[in-house]
């Protein structure tokens, strides 16, 4: 029996997670949950899944669901709690033994810490944990003997792909990227796009921030990042491959020559039931691939000059230390511009290399230091 909190429950990782849990009620059971300020989904949630803990980060969405729960006729209400103590709360829920960790952005670092310092075993969704902390978390998960399982589609075939494999024989990893909308687009072209535009990702239903990481292939940087940590593997053994159809997840090219690759539809719950499982794969619905009807899968360069933010994010982890945090940071920011329509789509590179290239290097930073570095980028 798996025991389960998760953090970011009304996200898209979050839902598509309690789908796959609606298969398999009697093999996990919803200990706590979080989310921002979704509280009529979080509600629904709780009636659903009877979680004993529920952190709503937001302190006046919090209050307005006290409310509402005890004017409901639930008979055991579970506790609700807010702020960045209660998602730590809910990470190291005492009944929960594995957290899916699906909140979006920095504010996912410190309860991952605390989970694992907690002993529980973590499905990753959240990359910019190991895109800023990542030498703290890999230590400290080794440190306390907790399993990291990635839940990012790229990462979960790399970890598929690694199964019973030395990982001294392994030669280069192959991270494939869809190319977002824009894929073939010079920078006059992106000059007029809309973030109506960037919003239509042709493969993959994501969260906002994370389809416009996507369109500028930020998301493939911050990917390379992730992969550096949760595979040990330098950056120039991280090679980005454009695959338009998104079907090779990824895959693990060896000192023989031998490629192992995952492939499957786009369907992001194969990878969060994967991590919820493993190493077992029970039945999970859906559509299948069809290699009649696929016809052929096509590969690509990506093009690094054209689309900077993923050039930018090689430059961060071959600096290391707290250069990746700055990219990180500074691109969580432009997003949030571009989003409310402040800044145009090529500036979001433009303000990560400004802020990196302004950027004093800490070599060994650590996560106080993190989180400040985030926070002074972040709120400026």
């Amino acid at each position: 029996m798996r025991h389960l909190s998760i953090l970011g429950s009304t996200g898209s990782i979050g839902t598509q997670a309690l789908d796959i849990i609606r298969g398999h009620r009697d093999e996990i059971i919803v200990e706590a949950i979080s989310a921002n300020k979704n509280i009529e989904l979080v509600m629904q949630q709780i009636l659903e899944f009877s979680p004993k803990l529920v952190c709503i980060y937001d302190k006046n969405s919090a209050d307005r669901l006290r409310e509402m729960l005890s004017e409901s006729d639930i008979i055991v209400k579970p506790q609700v709690v807010d702020g960045m103590e209660g998602l730590i709360t809910a990470a190291v829920y005492k009944d929960a033994d594995m957290v899916l960790t699906a909140v979006v952005g920095m504010i996912g670092i410190r309860p991952t810490v605390e989970a694992i310092r907690a002993g529980k075993d973590i499905a990753l969704a959240n990359k910019e944990t190991l895109v800023c902390a990542g030498h703290i978390i890999m230590s400290e998960a080794k440190k306390c003997n907790v399993n990291i399982y990635p839940v990012d589609s790229e990462h979960s075939a790399i970890f598929q792909s690694l199964n019973g494999e030395p990982r001294s024989a392994v030669d280069k990893i192959i991270l494939t990227a869809s190319g977002g909308p824009f894929r073939g687009y010079t920078r006059e072209q992106l000059s007029q796009v809309t973030l109506k535009d960037a919003l239509k990702h042709p493969n993959w239903n994501m969260g906002k921030k994370v389809t416009i990481d996507s369109a500028t292939l930020a998301n493939k940087g911050l990917e390379v990042m992730e992969a550096r940590w949760l595979f040990d593997v330098l950056p120039e053994k991280i090679q980005v491959v454009v695959q338009p159809q998104s079907i090779i997840h990824s895959a693990v090219q060896y000192e023989d020559g031998a490629v192992i690759a995952q492939l499957g539809v786009p369907d992001m719950k194969v990878p969060i039931q994967y991590a919820f499982f493993y190493p077992e794969r029970p039945y999970l619905p859906g559509k299948r691939i069809d290699f009649f009807e696929l016809g052929r899968i096509t590969f690509e360069k990506p093009d690094m000059d054209t689309f900077k933010a993923l050039k930018l994010a090689y430059r961060a982890i071959e600096t290391g230390g707290s250069m990746p945090c700055v990219f990180n940071a500074a691109n969580e920011r432009a997003v949030a511009d571009f989003i409310a329509e402040r800044i145009s789509f090529l500036e979001i590179a433009d303000i990560i290399e400004k802020e990196m290239q302004h950027h004093a290097v800490i070599e060994n930073p650590s996560l106080d230091e993190i989180v400040t570095i985030g926070d002074e980028i972040i709120n400026r």
